[in-house]
């Protein structure tokens, strides 16, 4: 008994049934990727039942199957011999037979190297992301002091920082973060002024207002608010321009051609953020007392100079001093977190715009900390 199954793709199949109860099917034509779904039906459908459990598959007539074909024949093979039948491929052309081979179907039916995945419970999580911070805080180390290093020699050998870049990065960091800073500051002053008016006109204690702004505005919010807006503006800024350049193998040029990228790209930026912070903060202190004083003059019936008089009383060289000191080691973090999660980019763009995110949330952190840290030294130096 012959059936002959012809389809309108690119292959032909002929099937034979022997009378010793054998079947011979017979393949040929093209079996190409847009053809397996009809080479399935067909042979769902118009399979001989073999009853001595031996078939033949002549692939003699077949002149082309790409890997899909290939993998569709041996599947094939396979299911039949996993159902206890006995098939072979016979009189395949060399060409044929050299793509067949290069399918191992006993390879392709093992379960995957990697599995699904661990399941991870909270313990699991708690711990990875302590070792990922170990890892992250070990490399912020290691750059921190080559840049420390790097300053040191800049003391010795200014030629080795490009200076136009240090100019160039401080109207970036300084006067085009004037606006905002101003804005902020301004706004702070008259929001804090306000509030702890509420409270303290209440006890006929207006002239205190100046002195509360002036304490927070110099010794804690000036610098801290300063600091986190540049890091927003800058950092980032910072991050993403090495990220930039690093996914363009632009940093690996600069080492091929000599150049230390530390002194070349990063030192610029930390020098020219480490001069305008502290200014920045000066300035945006004044306007946090300016907006206080606009409060106490219009709303507390202050006086211009009551006003003024009350804030020269209360605050001292020490603080002024600490909030320098405190907005330089905001200024460092800041520029050095910066470059170097733009160092770290490895990747495309999505790479960097990680790597930006990345510089922000860490200088707000380690800002936050290094805040804390001065609050608590600050007040147990004698003065």
């Amino acid at each position: 008994m012959k059936k002959r199954l012809q389809t309108d793709k690119g292959f032909t199949l002929k099937t034979q049934v022997m009378p010793n109860g054998d079947s011979q099917v017979f393949l040929a034509g093209e079996l190409r990727l847009q053809e397996i779904k009809a080479f399935e039906a067909e042979v769902q459908g118009g399979w001989p039942q073999a009853t001595t459990g031996r078939t033949s598959l002549d692939l003699g007539g077949l002149e082309f199957i790409d890997s899909a074909g290939a993998l569709a024949i041996l599947e094939l093979q396979a299911g039949l011999q996993a159902q206890g039948v006995i098939c072979t491929l016979d009189n395949a052309p060399a060409k044929i037979q050299d793509i067949l081979n290069l399918i191992d179907i006993r390879k392709l039916a093992q379960p995957p190297l990697l599995g699904g995945g661990r399941e991870e419970n909270f313990i699991t999580r708690v711990g990875d992301g302590f070792l990922e911070f170990m890892h992250d805080m070990n490399q912020v180390v290691s750059f921190t002091g080559e840049l420390l290093l790097g300053l040191a020699a800049t003391c010795v050998k200014p030629r080795l920082v490009r200076w136009s870049d240090v100019i160039l990065y401080m109207r970036r960091v300084g006067v085009e973060g004037l606006p905002i800073i101003s804005l902020i500051a301004l706004l702070l002053g008259l929001i804090l002024a306000f509030m702890s008016s509420l409270q303290l006109k209440q006890f006929g204690a207006n002239i205190y207002v100046a002195s509360l702004l002036a304490l927070a505005m110099v010794k804690e919010l000036g610098p801290i608010m300063t600091a986190i807006l540049v890091a927003g503006r800058s950092g980032s800024a910072f991050a993403a321009e090495i990220g930039t350049m690093k996914v363009n193998e632009e940093v690996d040029a600069l080492i091929v051609m000599g150049m230390n990228p530390m002194y070349f790209l990063a030192l610029p930026k930390v020098i020219a953020t480490m001069v305008t912070v502290p200014l920045l903060t000066i300035y945006a202190d004044l306007l946090g007392i300016i907006g206080g004083l606009i409060v106490g003059v219009t709303l507390l019936d202050l006086t211009v100079y009551s006003y003024i008089q009350e804030t020269r009383y209360i605050l001292t060289v020490f603080d002024f001093v600490s909030s320098f000191i405190k907005s330089l080691v905001f200024a460092f973090l800041i520029a050095a977190i910066g470059c170097q999660r733009g160092f770290q980019v490895r990747g495309g763009a999505a790479a960097v715009g990680t790597a930006t995110t990345s510089a922000v949330v860490a200088a707000i952190f380690l800002i936050i900390v290094v805040d804390s840290i001065f609050a608590i030294v600050l007040t147990y130096i004698p003065r």
